[in-house]
C-alpha cells in the first residue's frame, strides 16, 4: 500500500471534516464536534488562514487514492523561545489503517515543517485514557508537560467575561 503525506487541498475538505468527526466519536465527544465543510474551507483557504493541515492518502487498486488520516495545525508562539511553534490541534488515522506508519508519517511531515520555518517545538494535547495514542508519542520521544494545567473558557463564561471589557 503507497501511503502520501501531502497539505490539504479545497477537494479534501469534505473527507477531513469527515475525519474530525471520526476523531470526536473516538473521543467519546462526538456531540460537541460541530465542524463544517464551509468552516473548515474558510479557515484552511479563506483571505487570512490562520489553519493548515496535511492529509495521509493510501492509494488503492483502481490507480485512485483515498484519505485516510489528517493532521491539522496552527502556529503559537513562546515568548520564552522567541519564536514559533507549531501546535497540533487534531491527528487521526482511521483505524483500518492504524499500526502501518502512517501516523508516524505525518508527524514526521509536521517535524520536517518545524525544521524548514525554523519553529521551536511541536506540541499536542492527548486525552488521559488514551494510552495507545500515550504509548505511541512517547516512542517518538515526545514528553508529557505533566507540570500544566489546560484550561479552557468558552460558551457562556466566556460570553460573560468578554462583557466586561
Amino acid at each position: 500500500m503507497t501511503t502520501t503525506i501531502r497539505p490539504v487541498e479545497r477537494h479534501d475538505v469534505d473527507a477531513v471534516v469527515g475525519l474530525v468527526h471520526e476523531l470526536a466519536d473516538y473521543e467519546r465527544a462526538a456531540e460537541h464536534c460541530l465542524l463544517t465543510a464551509d468552516q473548515l474551507h474558510t479557515a484552511l483557504f479563506g483571505p487570512s488562514p490562520a489553519l493548515y493541515g496535511h492529509v495521509a492518502e493510501v492509494a488503492d487498486e483502481k490507480g485512485g487514492a483515498t484519505v485516510v488520516g489528517c493532521a491539522l495545525w496552527f502556529l503559537n508562539f513562546s515568548t520564552w523561545r522567541g519564536v514559533h511553534g507549531l501546535y497540533l490541534e487534531d491527528l487521526y488515522v482511521q483505524p483500518a489503517h492504524r499500526g502501518s506508519g502512517i501516523g508516524r508519517a505525518l508527524l514526521a511531515r509536521l517535524a520536517a515543517v518545524c525544521a524548514e520555518r525554523g519553529l521551536a517545538r511541536l506540541e499536542w494535547a492527548v486525552l488521559d485514557w488514551n494510552a495507545p495514542s500515550i504509548g505511541f508519542y512517547r516512542s517518538l520521544g515526545a514528553v508529557e508537560m505533566d507540570e500544566w494545567t489546560v484550561f479552557r473558557l468558552d460558551g457562556a463564561a466566556l460570553a460573560a467575561l468578554g462583557t466586561e471589557s
